[in-house]
């Protein structure tokens, strides 16, 4: 079988997490902070914040944002359903906007249609690896005096105008799920360029705690610790960062070979006219996380056949990117709700496998049977 993605993990990372367990420091310690700076050197950003995942670093940046039960904050539909779930962890409203159709992400005209009274944040997603508009959306923002939050889960190492994802805005998520391009197992980061997010953010992720482990560990006299607020338990381990650390040192590479293959299936379905391949503007830099093809109504075969024939044949896909309004835990929530574009690309589209290394064979393969099917 040919996954649709798997994580590049090495001996080099296994050896990185062994001396760590090795130290006795396990929790978060050095090696967090040692792949903050490195994360936030790479970024361009002044400061990076390490978390548990990418959805708790939405949680915490939607909180510093000052983002309250009763607030609206607008955001895709068109994302996975962490995205919307974040808003609702501090009481406010996901308000779904609309995709543009060749690139997945947030739709400006339609986000300005949506702005009321209650309008505080502009959730912005930067799907499966593709920059958004950052500043257009940030015009919006400042236009309409709210907070621009990044939803880079799957952008690391992704550009835009020139700059790496992570320095544009005051708040940036970032991800290092198995299906990221680079991995940790699971864990998240913050960035921003604000001291004063920067500080209250290690303050949440650690229990409101005033003093972390590893300042009192190290300190020469007794220290005893305040809780300045209600935090949450949103660390990451020392295991997991001497990982990141090692995989941040692959990420340009990586995204360099995702490229080359994403390269191979331009080249290889440009002249289908029922297919839309992805589309990279100028000034925009896409990491490749996830490759997604939308199948025009012309096709000759169906989006579900076609992943179920290429099941049958040992490869792997998966649909289009999940609409939230159309889960259970928002349906009932959202009949009023109407976002054709994002619902016919989640219906028409089929991501294929692309993972490092993926060898070219394989990688044939794919190709070769996908042409075979949608041209029998």
């Amino acid at each position: 079988m040919i996954p649709i993605a798997k994580p590049y993990l090495t001996r080099e990372d296994a050896q990185a997490a062994y001396d760590t367990i090795l130290t006795g420091w396990i929790t978060q310690g050095p090696k967090v902070q040692e792949f903050e700076e490195n994360f936030a050197a790479y970024t361009g950003a002044k400061y990076a914040v390490a978390v548990s995942n990418c959805t708790t670093a939405l949680h915490l940046s939607l909180i510093v944002s000052g983002i309250k039960p009763g607030d609206e904050v607008i955001c895709p539909s068109m994302s996975y359903i962490a995205t919307a779930n974040a808003i609702k962890y501090v009481g406010a409203t996901p308000v779904f906007a609309e995709v543009h159709p060749a690139n997945y992400n947030l739709d400006p005209v339609d986000v300005e249609k949506r702005i009321t009274a209650k309008t505080k944040a502009i959730l912005l997603v930067h799907q499966i690896g593709m920059p958004a508009d950052i500043d257009n959306f940030s015009s919006l923002s400042k236009k309409y005096g709210l907070k621009l939050i990044e939803d880079a889960a799957c952008a690391a190492g992704s550009a835009y105008k020139g700059k790496k994802i992570g320095s544009h805005s005051e708040l940036v998520c970032f991800s290092f799920h198995p299906r990221k391009v680079i991995s940790t197992g699971d864990g998240g980061m913050i960035t921003t360029d604000q001291e004063d997010h920067f500080n209250r953010l290690k303050l949440l992720r650690q229990h409101g705690m005033s003093v972390n482990d590893r300042v009192r560990h190290e300190a020469k006299q007794i220290v005893f610790e305040d809780h300045f607020e209600v935090g949450y338990n949103y660390r990451m381990t020392d295991i997991q960062a001497s990982v990141g650390i090692k995989q941040l040192e692959k990420l340009e590479w990586l995204i360099n070979e995702r490229r080359k293959i994403a390269a191979e299936y331009h080249k290889a379905f440009k002249d289908l006219e029922f297919v839309q391949l992805p589309t990279e503007n100028d000034g925009y830099f896409s990491n490749y996380q996830s490759y997604s093809i939308y199948l025009k109504k012309s096709c000759p075969v169906g989006r579900n056949d076609l992943m179920q024939i290429l099941l049958d044949q040992g490869i792997a896909s998966r649909r289009g990117i999940m609409t939230a309004h159309r889960e259970m835990a928002y349906k009932k929530n959202s009949n009023h709700v109407n976002l054709p574009i994002s619902e016919d690309l989640q219906d028409h589209s089929i991501l294929l496998p692309l993972y490092v290394p993926m060898e070219d064979k394989d990688l044939q393969y794919v190709i070769a049977t996908f042409l075979k099917i949608v041209n029998p």
